[in-house]
């Protein structure tokens, strides 16, 4: 999930510039040996399907993807304890958060942090104006380099990016060559990439971005299936079992109520709600992902304006609990 323009947002905190001419010198010369089993790879995660992560904005507190400053009140370990606790095994961070964390604890103190509270899946947003040429790609590639560098050092499993939010006309063969581009770029850093398609962009659908992911080709690159963005689409969830499990680099559950109230953007931003707690068919579309052949980890991404209020611990803990029991087998 990004903002409504992600050119605008603020990704960086009060040193970016700084750090952005330092060329990622906050990343140690040899990066984390990753612990056995973190390759990455299509549902690879904990020993269980139960696994779960929780996305960036999860465990954010009071933060939203709107333009603008987007950095999280919450420190980096507060959130990974908030996360840990509830029964996470993984968690997402937006770049804006990623960077004073690794200024504060460096990446091997980061590394431990995470590790210590049993946090093997970590997640890193968001690229965007990836598909853009020079001198467009100013803005954009510094975040780029940054979190391809730090996901490499941390080992993380795999980086967000976002489409064109502003829907205007676009060259489908230039986007399959930067996608490529991008993908090879993941796959050099030992990572994937998840495009996350949204019914307010340029990738509107799953069949959208599979069509994109595909003519790529790129082992590296696939498709994060936010199941709020398949059912405002109206995506059917048998469409989703069809859906190759190589293209699935992640899945995000939430909920929301059967009619999106106002844009589609503040809907998704403000009025999300918890797992089971909405109109949206989560056991169809929990069933069509696990007959595609994902296993987790199931990424939980909670956004509203009740989620933001609540103090992250219990916030968190609800996400977590509310996801467990729509992904638990029928007694």
């Amino acid at each position: 999930m990004e903002s409504a323009d992600p050119a605008e947002a603020d990704q960086s905190d009060t040193h970016g510039a700084q750090r952005r001419n330092r060329d990622c010198a906050f990343i140690t010369p040899e990066p984390i040996k990753k612990p056995s089993g973190m390759v990455p790879r299509p549902g690879r995660g904990q020993d269980s399907a139960m696994s779960l992560l929780a996305t960036c904005w999860t465990t954010a507190g009071d933060a939203n993807p709107y333009p603008g400053d987007q950095r999280s009140p919450v420190g980096i370990r507060e959130r990974v304890e908030a996360a840990s606790g509830a029964g996470f095994g993984g968690m997402g961070l937006l770049h804006a958060d990623l960077m004073p964390a690794l200024d504060e604890y460096g990446v091997r103190g980061l590394r431990a942090l995470l590790d210590d509270h049993g946090i093997v899946d970590l997640e890193l947003e968001l690229i965007t104006g990836w598909w853009e040429t020079d001198p467009n790609r100013r803005k954009s590639d510094p975040v780029r380099r940054e979190l391809l560098t730090a996901a490499e050092a941390l080992g993380a499993r795999h980086v967000k990016i976002a489409p064109d939010v502003t829907d205007g006309p676009w060259n489908r063969d230039e986007w399959v060559t930067a996608f490529a581009g991008l993908a090879a770029d993941a796959a050099n850093a030992g990572t994937r990439v998840g495009l996350e398609f949204l019914p307010w962009s340029n990738i509107k659908t799953v069949h959208d971005g599979l069509a994109l992911v595909q003519a790529a080709g790129a082992a590296a690159g696939g498709l994060i299936i936010d199941v709020w963005h398949t059912e405002r689409a109206h995506t059917p969830p048998a469409d989703l079992a069809a859906v190759p499990l190589r293209y699935i680099v992640g899945v995000e559950l939430n909920d929301a109520d059967a009619e999106p109230v106002g844009t589609l953007f503040d809907d998704t931003v403000n009025r999300r709600r918890l797992c089971g707690q909405g109109a949206f068919d989560l056991a169809g579309v929990i069933a069509a992902l696990r007959a595609a052949g994902w296993d987790g980890p199931w990424g939980v991404e909670i956004l509203s304006e009740e989620h933001r209020k609540a103090p992250v611990r219990e916030a968190v803990a609800a996400a977590f609990r509310t996801a467990e029991a729509v992904l638990a087998p029928p007694v």
